[in-house]
């Protein structure tokens, strides 16, 4: 499927309803496995550093946390119409038990400016390269966040992925959800 650099905000809308509803695929590669998806339904596309960013929230538990830890990259992708299965697959399973990408049939692509694939059948992807991270800390956060958030104390990294490009398909707005 080819892919056009579209503006870094132009489907800021779009990213934002999609993860408030089933969420998106961040996915990442570590320097020695296989390509890696996991859902995500928190996240922020903005400017930070006069640059565009997308920070994303991955858990220390994760199997993504230890990807993203070995690799500078990750993308972001919008899910098309009918992926509802794959992000529940993708939100549940973990990455450690699962070649997610087999059990799926989906297809990674390397990013064409980052190290990170994404994932082929997706219409629109972010391509991202980590410029900082910080831990969220046990206090850090008012009471009622923490304990809704973290009852378990496994807390997030989070990740501000410096947004290099955002591509589409010619017809990602018919294909999104």
């Amino acid at each position: 499927m080819a892919r056009e650099k579209v503006g870094d905000f132009q489907f800021g809308d779009e990213t934002h309803d999609l993860m408030r509803r089933d969420g998106l695929f961040l996915v990442a590669k570590g320097k020695d496995g296989p390509v890696n998806a996991m859902t995500i339904g928190w996240g922020l596309v903005g400017t930070m550093w006069r640059k565009p960013f997308f920070i994303v929230a991955v858990r220390l538990s994760r199997h993504t946390y230890k990807l993203l830890e070995e690799s500078h990259s990750f993308t972001v992708c919008l899910p098309s119409k009918g992926m509802a299965e794959a992000l529940d697959f993708c939100g549940t399973k973990s990455g450690r038990d699962y070649d997610k990408f087999k059990e799926l049939g989906l297809t990674a692509k390397k990013g064409l400016q980052v190290e990170a694939p994404y994932i082929e059948e997706c219409p629109v992807h972010y391509e991202c390269k980590i410029a900082f991270k910080t831990e969220v800390k046990p206090g850090a956060l008012p009471d009622e966040i923490e304990e809704d958030v973290y009852p378990n104390r496994d807390y997030h990294v989070l990740y501000f992925g410096q947004i290099l490009g955002v591509y589409a398909t010619k017809d990602a707005e018919d294909k999104l959800p």
